[in-house]
């Protein structure tokens, strides 16, 4: 099942969603504070966790725009001011390659129809040394598990098959984190324990218990040697049988019994080649 723009933009209008996007901005500025100078797209519904990255705010950003799937629609954003946000099919978007130093993506690998072809535009889109953030819904996390969430739609991932997916579309993993390990309630009192549950999930490492795992991962280009040359790789060793003495040496003396199998083959491949020239 897919989810509307709509719906998403209410889950984040309540108290849990305001709970959820304060923790994944928390997690987000731990991992990349200072973006100075950088230019940075959100891919999915990204705009909850996009807002302390505006060009206005503090972290320096010089461009952010929020790309939102043709099959999921979306909203103008921000709200108070110009709008930052562009509809994009998922395998083609309107940017040259390179274009952007990070990418966040947010409920978009668990709803998207190929993600190994959305991530291939991300690729494309990535500078080279760029950093790609991938959040998803924890498979073995309650909020997976309560439809009461956008988070509890689509595939959920572990931590493993997350990065695996990354490798195999050339990405390499940096670091993980994760978020969210109170219930998925919107009961005041678990609103309000979220915070200490938050630190003490991160503290002891509990993260097969939270709702989110985060995964930044590294473009990664290799470049030639100096010149442009490739390296030539050495030949493989292959085994040559032993070849027949040149005229002008010694004929090989009788083995003696210490001498193995060898020295017998070398006496025998000598008498086939009959005397050697001048005795």
């Amino acid at each position: 099942m897919r989810l509307d723009v709509l719906h998403l933009r209410e889950f984040y209008e309540t108290q849990l969603g305001a709970m959820t996007q304060r923790h994944v901005q928390g997690v987000l500025r731990a991992l990349w504070p200072n973006l100075q100078g950088q230019s940075l797209a959100g891919y999915g519904y990204p705009t909850p966790f996009l807002r302390p990255y505006l060009p206005q705010g503090q972290s320096g950003v010089e461009r952010v725009a929020a790309l939102m799937p043709a099959h999921q629609g979306a909203v103008h954003w921000p709200r108070e001011g110009g709008n930052l946000c562009v509809l994009v099919e998922e395998g083609g978007w309107p940017f040259s390659n390179g274009f952007f130093d990070r990418i966040l993506l947010a409920h978009a690998l668990e709803l998207c129809e190929n993600p190994a072809a959305l991530l291939g535009e991300v690729w494309r889109a990535l500078a080279p040394g760029g950093r790609l953030i991938a959040v998803v819904s924890n498979r073995t996390g309650l909020w997976a598990r309560r439809e009461t969430t956008p988070f509890a739609f689509g595939r959920p991932f572990s931590a493993e098959q997350l990065e695996n997916l990354l490798i195999e579309a050339g990405f390499t993993p940096h670091r993980r984190a994760a978020a969210l390990y109170a219930p998925p309630s919107h009961r005041r009192f678990w609103l309000r324990a979220s915070t200490p549950l938050e630190r003490a999930g991160a503290r002891i490492g509990a993260e097969r218990l939270a709702g989110l795992r985060v995964v930044e991962a590294v473009k990664e280009i290799y470049a030639l040697p100096r010149g442009g040359a490739r390296e030539a790789a050495a030949a493989p060793w292959r085994w040559r049988p032993a070849t027949a003495p040149r005229p002008g040496l010694a004929a090989a003396s009788e083995p003696s019994p210490e001498s193995g199998p060898e020295s017998g083959a070398v006496r025998r491949k000598d008498a086939q080649d009959g005397p050697l020239k001048g005795s």
